[in-house]
């Protein structure tokens, strides 16, 4: 699977691996959540610190098995889908809802950490991922960058505050 279209079809202006406008606002507004619960969890009053805490984990988890789900897509297009790469496919939501369920039964830095591990290792599944479309790295890289630095300043904050 590439970018190049079938030889039939219309050759729109620009490379192939040139990322459209309308994916870039998707996932720059996709990305917003990231950025805004890290600033209220490392800054804010602590009544609006906790929940934003929940808010950037839970969108951890949504984000996690969007990617899961992309991969999954990407993957079961193809004539002849390579089972193992669909199993770690759903890997990625799993980790996700067992990242979720452990919080408050292990310490937030742990369940940020795990949150951090799960978008690292989703990243490297799919940039060694053969078969992509050459968008594709760019555009979870995006994503893997926002979630990773904004989970960061959360992990620093649990450090600060002890709630690891």
């Amino acid at each position: 699977m590439t970018d190049q279209p079938h030889a039939s079809a219309p050759r729109p202006s620009g490379t192939y691996g040139a990322i459209p406008p309308a994916l870039w606002i998707i996932t720059l507004t996709t990305l917003a959540p990231f950025p805004a619960a890290a600033i209220a969890y490392g800054w804010g009053a602590p009544d609006v610190a906790r929940p934003a805490l929940t808010v950037i984990l839970n969108w951890s988890g949504c984000v996690l098995a969007f990617l899961g789900g992309v991969r999954w897509g990407l993957e079961s297009g193809r004539a002849e889908p390579r089972p193992l790469r669909l199993i770690i496919s759903v890997l990625s939501p799993v980790v996700a809802w067992a990242i979720l369920f452990s919080r408050h039964r292990i310490p937030d830095g742990w369940v940020i950490g795990g949150c951090i591990a799960a978008f690292l290792a989703q990243w490297l599944f799919d940039h060694q991922a053969p078969d992509v479309p050459a968008r594709y790295p760019r555009l979870s890289t995006t994503i893997t960058a926002a979630a990773c630095i904004s989970l960061a300043v959360c992990l620093d904050q649990a450090l600060k505050t002890g709630h690891v």
